[in-house]
């Protein structure tokens, strides 16, 4: 029984410490630890998304931002789109590029999934998708 509750413990302590990101075929691409370090599937650190909405990279070189009203800009501060209350994300021209939908699917324009998220803001979801492992921009 001991070890049953040591299992979940240690179970319960990754999910905490880290999201997992997934691919369109449940493989996982990468995480999303609460501290907003990103890592790719070997748990490399490749960025870091900042709570004021700062992106990184893995040399802590800002690459883009996240700002509380949705938009997305590049490291220039140039918009490069938008994420919308409802997931709807869309490049700089209000095009629909893609979905974070609240059931935690990560879709396309055309509305296949591409990818999965779970445990994570919305907001650092899409960050995730822009900058790191979906390129929707």
């Amino acid at each position: 029984m001991k070890k049953y509750f040591f299992l979940l413990f240690v179970s319960l302590n990754t999910i905490l410490v880290s999201q997992t990101i997934q691919n369109g075929n449940y493989s996982t691409v990468g995480y999303i630890k609460e501290d907003g370090t990103v890592q790719n599937q070997n748990y490399s650190t490749i960025g870091y998304i900042k709570k004021d909405g700062t992106v990184q990279n893995q040399n802590y070189s800002t690459i883009g931002y996240i700002k509380n009203d949705g938009t997305v800009q590049n490291q220039n501060y140039s918009t490069i789109g938008y994420i919308k209350e409802d997931g709807t994300v869309q490049n700089q021209h209000y095009s629909t590029i893609g979905y974070i939908k609240k059931d935690g699917a990560i879709q396309n324009q055309n509305y296949s999934t591409i990818g999965y998220y779970k445990g994570v803001d919305k907001k650092w979801a899409a960050a995730a998708a822009f900058f790191f492992f979906y390129r929707l921009n």
